[in-house]
């Protein structure tokens, strides 16, 4: 399993298409910084393919007021499960 961490906005920026494509099956994404808002219920239905897969990063959420705020299918981790994630993925792949 690869974890694919992304870093930018679904609504700014056409590189979670990538993310996407070079995701298998059993993949996960974890979105960062900007790619946060990409958990928004707005934003969300970009990553439908990846849906029980995807995690958002709670730091992240917090820093840009958007706590509580994510749709329901996108798991909040904090970065303990951040670093639990990276420690279940053989390896890891920063999209940005």
């Amino acid at each position: 399993m690869i974890l694919h961490i992304l870093n930018r906005s679904p609504g700014t920026s056409l590189v979670y298409r990538d993310t996407l494509s070079a995701m298998g099956p059993e993949d996960r994404l974890l979105l960062t910084e900007d790619g946060v808002l990409g958990a928004l219920t707005s934003q969300v239905r970009h990553f439908q393919a990846v849906q029980g897969r995807l995690f958002a990063l709670r730091e992240d959420l917090v820093a840009r007021g958007l706590i509580g705020r994510c749709d329901e299918t996108v798991q909040v981790v904090d970065v303990d499960g951040f670093v639990t994630l990276t420690e279940e993925a053989d390896k890891t792949v920063s999209w940005f």
